[in-house]
Order: C-alpha cells, then sequence, then structure tokens
C-alpha cells in the first residue's frame, strides 16, 4: 500500500493523471471517503491524464457518467445505492471486464460485495487541514 499526502485540490488532481498514466485498460478503481473528501477532484485529474478536457462532475444523481478519451472513463457514484437491486438498475455489473475502459466507483462502501478483488483500491482522509488529503492506494504504484 502506498499512502501519498495532497495539501489542495489541484495537488489532488495531478494524482489522479499521475494514475491515469499508469491504465491501459479494464481498470476498476474502487474510491472510499466521505463527503468532501476529493473522489471528485480525484476522477477529473484522472480524466485529464487520459485526454477528456473537462466536464467531469459528480454523477450523483445520473449515477455514472461516461467520459471518452483514450480510454473511456465510466464514473459511478453509489451513493444512493443500498443493495443488489439498485446496484443492477446501474447497469455496473454489465461495464465490468470492458478492456478499453476504467471504472471509477465513488462510495465503493456501498457496494463492497461486488468490487473486484483485482480492483485498484483508494481511501481517502482528512489530513491535518482542510484542504490536505491523505491518500491510501492498493492494487498499483504510482
Amino acid at each position: 500500500m502506498q499512502v501519498i499526502t495532497t495539501n489542495s485540490a489541484q495537488e489532488t488532481e495531478q494524482l489522479g493523471e499521475r494514475l491515469a498514466a499508469r491504465l491501459t485498460g479494464g481498470e476498476v478503481i474502487a474510491m472510499y471517503g466521505g463527503m468532501g473528501m476529493g473522489k471528485t477532484a480525484f476522477t477529473r485529474g484522472l480524466a485529464r491524464g487520459l485526454g477528456i478536457p473537462s466536464g467531469v462532475s459528480s454523477p450523483t444523481f445520473a449515477l455514472v457518467h461516461e467520459y471518452r478519451g483514450r480510454l473511456t472513463v465510466y464514473h459511478f457514484d453509489m451513493f444512493r445505492v443500498s443493495g443488489w437491486d439498485d446496484l443492477y438498475s446501474t447497469g455496473f455489473l454489465d461495464y465490468l471486464g470492458d478492456a478499453s475502459a476504467v471504472l471509477v466507483i465513488e462510495w465503493s462502501e456501498n457496494i463492497e460485495s461486488a468490487v473486484p478483488p483485482e480492483a485498484i483500491r483508494i481511501e481517502i482522509e482528512r489530513g491535518e487541514s482542510d484542504s490536505q488529503r491523505i491518500f491510501q492506494i492498493e492494487g498499483i504504484d504510482l
């Protein structure tokens, strides 16, 4: 496991870009952390690193957003998902295994039993200041 600290939203986005450089397709990125921890900022940087210049926002109400770049990004928000019926309705299981895409899941703790064991897991916690974030990353070296 790697532990990386960022001190601003800009640094969090840059960390997302670093991860994007390592992706080849087919990865699942399971993100864990409370409201305002920087999950969407991280995803915005990841998308930029894959050639998606702008437009990344939290898919809270849509449940999934799709972005096209070097790899397609399917950005899921599982905050409102509370069981298998909800999960099936998102179409999430249909996206698994797409070798030309990356799945990014916010609120992965809500669907833990559906997260593949080989997923890249990222837990985000608040640091010593309001803008500092501590990332614990498993499944890939940055």
